[in-house]
């Protein structure tokens, strides 16, 4: 700097002997930063637990502040069953376009469909192609009997908000969408020679799975969700016209992307819940691609 340059003041006096704002130093103030102690005008302070400080302090403080999160790392929201009614409503509206509206065309379009190369007219649905593969998921929303998504809606109305709380409606979208996924491949896997199955109760038993692996989480009791589990097996096994594999594939899926998602470390959670979801995705490619070789063209 040269000698005859005009030199930036420091200085954060005014007239009248009281110091300068440090942002607004023609602003006389008698109040200071508790954190920094830099005078601040009544324009710049801001009203801390004891005394004023500047924008500068608070918003470092601010920064240092952890992130408020569910019990499992979701982001904490006032109405924690938003995500549940949703599934609950499209659920809803897709069964009365297939009963009532669309009836039998949207039936035969999305439902877990797959015939083997080995029959006459195979292969079709699931084991025709990847052109094919989106009824994986869209059998999982598709009801063709009131009876049938009466009880698992009201399954998922009891279970989902809970769990969506415990989550953050992203985790529990996922675990719901990949619970039924599983279901779907796995009944594939098994059965994708000859199937035709609807419904979101591999899903609904992924939810059953997960609220089983929360109270084991959390030391709560146990017993009236593995009774419910219990008396829902039973049923599977002794109903005729129940498909169980999509039962026991969205169970077991869903059961294992729980445990992921609620028992990963606080330090590496969003490492650990990533690879969870993402090996749920790889064991079902696994599925799917096996009843492939099995059955698709």
């Amino acid at each position: 700097m040269l000698p005859d340059e005009p030199r930036e003041s420091t200085d954060h006096s005014s007239e009248g002997g009281l110091p300068g704002c440090y942002r607004h130093p023609r602003t006389a103030t008698g109040i200071s930063c508790t954190r920094c102690d830099r005078p601040i005008c009544p324009q710049c302070m801001v009203g801390a637990a004891v005394g004023f400080q500047c924008p500068e302090c608070v918003g470092a403080g601010h920064a240092g502040a952890r992130r408020a999160t569910t019990r499992f790392g979701g982001a904490p929201t006032v109405d924690g069953g938003l995500v549940t009614r949703v599934l609950v409503g499209t659920n809803v509206v897709v069964w009365v376009l297939a009963a009532y509206v669309l009836n039998p065309r949207l039936g035969e379009v999305w439902s877990l469909a797959s015939l083997g190369r080995a029959h006459p007219g195979g292969p079709y649905g699931v084991a025709d192609g990847p052109g094919q593969w989106y009824r994986l998921l869209t059998a999982t929303f598709l009801h063709l009997q009131w009876w049938h998504i009466g009880l698992n809606m009201l399954v998922l109305l009891w279970l989902g908000p809970q769990l969506e709380e415990a989550l953050g409606r992203l985790r529990f979208l996922a675990l719901y969408l990949l619970a039924g996924l599983g279901g779907s491949t796995f009944a594939f896997l098994v059965a994708g020679d000859r199937m035709n199955s609807v419904g979101a109760s591999g899903a609904i038993f992924g939810l059953i799975g997960a609220t089983i692996v929360m109270q084991l989480r959390d030391r709560g009791p146990l017993a009236p969700a593995l009774a419910f589990l219990v008396f829902n097996l039973v049923v599977t096994f002794t109903r005729p016209g129940i498909d169980w594999r999509a039962h026991i594939g969205g169970l077991v899926i869903g059961g294992l992307t729980a445990l992921g998602l609620m028992y990963a470390p606080r330090e590496r959670r969003a490492l650990v819940q990533g690879l969870t979801v993402a090996g749920a995705v790889a064991v079902q490619a696994a599925m799917l691609f096996t009843g492939m070789a099995l059955y698709g063209a």
